[in-house]
């Protein structure tokens, strides 16, 4: 079964303001793919481990009809409440149990949420809602990022990486799955038509306050701040500080540039 660790309303409220939403050249990867096999318009998605919505709302403008589903109610809550299309629904739901008939899927999504979710029943429940000849497109971000800003993005970038060992205890052991680059799902994808795509760089601009939001929302941070909230709560005043000390500056909407390490799989059922 899908691991729960985003139930909270605070943290589903700084999921939906913080994370991101996959590339423009993530997007573009996924359907040049599922254009070769499929044929438009395309009927049906699901987005599988939706969380608050980021990438739900993306597949709208390009499929007919799309379903988000998660675990978390929280989440969906959130979610709901910004449909962005009368196209979109949302669903508490497993990963493992999608709600939804035999091959009636065109395309079934996951984005940066797969590494929770038992993988043998996932992709199980995958082949049975696809479509012949139905796509299956995953793809995360990892938790090596770079911070970039001016002449003095070695700094930035050494001061997020020490916050992310400071987690790294309070890390569940499915995030392994994600930090091995998926080896392990993609393997286990039964289709013989499957691609791997590494090293997708993107590089997303924000306010530093951005950035500090992030942190919040990492499923480590939220056991760290139920298991010592004083010191979870220093380190976020703590790394605020020695980011604007760094940038030397004073406000916290001073932009920075975040790059990210994006990996992206698809595979296609046969028809």
């Amino acid at each position: 079964m899908a691991t729960r660790r985003f139930e909270g309303k605070d943290q589903a409220s700084d999921y939906q303001k913080f994370r991101f939403e996959p590339s423009q050249e993530i997007i573009d990867l996924m359907f040049s793919y599922v254009d070769e096999r499929l044929h438009k318009p395309y009927g049906f998605a699901v987005d599988v481990g939706c969380g608050t919505g980021q990438n739900t709302r993306i597949l709208s403008q390009y499929v007919k009809k799309v379903l988000g589903i998660d675990i978390s109610e929280a989440q969906i809550e959130v979610a709901k409440k910004d449909l962005g299309s009368s196209d979109v629904t949302y669903s508490v739901c497993p990963a493992e149990e999608v709600a939804v008939g035999d091959t009636s899927v065109d395309l079934v999504t996951a984005s940066a949420s797969a590494h929770w979710f038992d993988v043998e029943k996932f992709l199980n429940e995958v082949n049975r809602v696809l479509k012949p000849g139905g796509c299956l497109a995953i793809f995360t971000y990892f938790a090596n990022m770079e911070v970039h800003y001016k002449d003095r993005s070695e700094q930035m970038t050494e001061v997020f990486s020490e916050v992310m060992n400071i987690l790294a205890p309070y890390q569940h052991e499915r995030v392994n799955n994600m930090n091995t680059g998926y080896k392990e799902m993609y393997e286990a994808i039964p289709y013989p038509d499957k691609r791997r795509i590494e090293n997708i760089v993107t590089k997303i601009r924000m306010p530093l306050s951005s950035l500090m939001g992030l942190f919040p929302t990492f499923s480590a941070f939220q056991i760290y701040l139920k298991t010592e909230p004083e010191k979870a709560k220093e380190v976020l005043r703590t790394v605020e500080e020695r980011f604007l000390r760094i940038m030397g500056t004073s406000s916290t909407e001073t932009e920075v540039e975040m790059w990210l390490q994006n990996l992206l799989l698809l595979a296609s059922k046969p028809q």
